[in-house]
């Protein structure tokens, strides 16, 4: 009895001291110093496309404008063409951004542009006519207390600037 009741001060005291130290590396995610993140999706890649399905990857970059580094644990993500959604869904990797740095990582999308097919393929043959897109989603960073930044981007592509001659 006398050894459960030493071991259960042990353990209370490790606790003790541990939470702390490890709270202290999220401090400057609760203070007014943090600078929420910019996530730009660069380039979106057709890997396969049959007739019902479509696979795509994703490629987003990540810069993290802060000092400290930048536990990333989750995006959520909508992707549109010319109001047609593309994309969306969650990416679960964690990840860590370096401080004043960058970093670029793939999401594998299925997706199915039956019903789509036809205006996405117009938009495409008129090759000097902008397509607009539109990306929206929440990053959620952080590992003990983390922040949640909304995103939202828009913007629009010329089909003519990628097709090659």
């Amino acid at each position: 009895m006398l050894y459960q009741a030493q071991m259960i001060r042990i353990i209370s005291l490790i606790l003790c001291l541990a939470l702390p130290s490890s709270i202290a590396g999220c401090s400057t995610w609760l203070t007014d110093s943090f600078e929420d993140p910019q996530v730009r999706l660069v380039k979106v890649d057709l890997v396969k496309a049959k007739l019902m399905e479509q696979r795509f990857i994703l490629r987003f970059r990540i810069d993290n404008p802060n000092a400290a580094s930048l536990p990333v644990r989750r995006l959520d993500y909508r992707v549109s063409l010319n109001g047609v959604l593309l994309a969306e869904g969650e990416s679960n990797e964690w990840f860590t951004v370096a401080p004043h740095s960058h970093l670029q990582f793939d999401v594998p999308v299925r997706t199915n542009l039956w019903r789509h097919l036809k205006g996405i393929v117009r938009a495409l043959e008129r090759t000097e006519e902008p397509i607009h897109y539109s990306f929206q989603g929440t990053v959620k960073t952080g590992l003990l207390f983390g922040r949640s930044v909304h995103l939202s981007r828009n913007g629009e592509i010329i089909p003519g600037d990628y097709l090659p001659e």
